[in-house]
């Protein structure tokens, strides 16, 4: 019997140890909860119908509205105007981030993630990469409702594309700002209106709708300082190839800026939920 032990074959043999999967990484954490952000989109249709709303809405509504009186004609506005669009669809589609923060943690399916042998950041960040799906939708919309009504990028489909993908990095910035809202207020719906609440001071206090040189000197300082219209700068230069290093720089500082600042204070608050 003690040689049944000794070599493991018998009743007193120990159940070999099974090995220890090894921890995910922070990038498969982080696509993996990206690809649940994709379904979460694909389950519900009223995020795709507000993708193609929104652009529609206010490139019919505001274009043709200021076009006349800003631009002399719509067709000139337009050329200012789509740019602006693109960026603005972007963050209007995303302030549902905090909302949809705000409702993982009543769940308590935050709890549950936090509990994970995975990268901490990784659930927040993936479900801003995963969003993307609905931005890229939006921001399409946004440049196919520009072209039919007379928008002509002149630096070509290079350049629309280089509009969008500063577009996209402004969108995963500034939605930090809305993930702090989704986990320092107590209900989806207290979140999605203090991100209403910001979105509208931000975009209008911007070179959105107008020329920056217009606006009284006070305000284009405040407007100089507003990362929402340093993107929209760079957007309208590449758009038309006139973008300088400069502006795409800014744009970027001012991208980094805003993670910087939101990026730790909603991991401070995603922590303190523990």
């Amino acid at each position: 019997m003690s040689s049944m032990v000794e070599t493991g074959t018998g009743r007193g043999a120990s159940a070999p140890s099974a090995a220890r999967p090894a921890r995910p990484g922070a990038l498969s954490s982080t696509l993996t909860f990206a690809w649940r952000a994709v379904q979460k989109v694909r389950r519900d249709p009223t995020q795709i119908l507000e993708a193609l709303g929104v652009p529609v809405m206010f490139t019919l509504v505001f274009g043709f509205l200021f076009g006349g009186a800003l631009a002399g004609s719509t067709s000139s506005y337009m050329q200012f105007y789509i740019p602006g669009i693109v960026v603005f669809t972007g963050i209007m589609i995303s302030m549902r981030i905090g909302a949809v923060v705000n409702l993982d943690n009543s769940r308590e399916v935050t709890d549950r993630f936090r509990a994970l042998a995975i990268w901490r950041p990784a659930a927040i960040v993936g479900t801003l990469l995963g969003n993307n799906v609905l931005y890229v939708v939006g921001c399409a919309v946004a440049v196919a409702v520009g072209l039919a009504v007379g928008f002509r990028p002149d630096g070509g489909v290079l350049g629309v594309l280089a509009t969008i993908l500063i577009t996209l990095v402004f969108v995963f910035s500034f939605s930090w700002v809305y993930v702090v809202f989704g986990l320092a207020l107590k209900s989806p719906t207290a979140a999605l209106s203090a991100c209403q609440a910001i979105v509208f001071p931000v975009s209008f206090v911007s070179n959105f709708f107008v020329p920056q040189e217009t606006l009284p000197g006070w305000l284009q300082a405040v407007v100089g300082l507003n990362p929402f219209a340093l993107t929209v700068t760079a957007a309208r230069g590449l758009a038309h190839g006139t973008a300088t290093a400069g502006e795409v720089g800014a744009a970027l500082v001012g991208c980094a800026a805003l993670v910087a600042v939101f990026a730790p204070l909603s991991m401070f608050l995603y922590r303190r939920r523990a």
